[in-house]
């Protein structure tokens, strides 16, 4: 791990302190339950090391998606995120979508942000291959449905900036985004991870 990502990974607390009350801590919620027109467990998407992932695999689970980043402040909640997945093992998918969208804090090619986030975070949750999740030309197209309403059902809010998260419960209907100051093993995900499907 270079100095910068050292002394990211030490700040991180910090980080999150001080960021909770800015829009960076922003919770929005599926309000009136509206579910998608185009089912999320049509998708798919490919891992970092080449294989497809075929979202009808995640059917019965909640799934976590987050936008990652290896130079960034928030880049400690890799280790949260692994923390959610054991404690929430068969219950909760993540899948980490690491992107280059902002400040250029993942210049870093699929090979050597697997080998960062296993040797320091113990990451084993899929990570899928390098990709835009911003609105622009060239974006996922999971990124692409979380950001569209008409997909979605309801939701048109872009990542915020790096770590930020969709909750989806165990139909593929998007319950919840979350802010990246908002802690993967916090309370508000907590909370909305027991709460039951309808």
């Amino acid at each position: 791990m270079d100095l910068r990502k050292r002394i990211m990974k030490l700040l991180y607390p910090l980080i999150m302190r001080l960021s909770k009350s800015t829009s960076k801590g922003r919770i929005i919620k599926n309000e009136k339950k509206a579910a998608p027109t185009q089912p999320f467990h049509s998708l798919s998407t490919v891992l970092n090391n080449g294989k497809p992932l075929d979202f009808s695999q995640l059917k019965g689970k909640k799934v976590l998606l987050v936008n990652t980043a290896s130079n960034c402040g928030y880049t400690g909640q890799y280790e949260e995120l692994q923390q959610l997945q054991e404690q929430m093992k068969g219950q909760l998918e993540v899948i980490g979508f690491p992107a280059n969208d902002f400040k250029e804090q993942e210049k870093d090619d699929d090979q050597q942000i697997s080998q960062f986030c296993q040797i320091n975070y113990g990451v084993t949750f899929p990570l899928a291959k390098k990709s835009v999740v911003v609105k622009t030309q060239g974006q996922n197209p999971v990124y692409n449905w979380l950001t569209d309403p008409s997909k979605n059902g309801w939701n048109q809010h872009q990542p915020d900036w790096n770590f930020s998260k969709y909750l989806l419960d165990e139909n593929g209907v998007l319950t919840h985004y979350f802010g990246p100051a908002v802690s993967p093993v916090g309370e508000e995900i907590q909370t909305a991870l027991r709460q039951s499907s309808r």
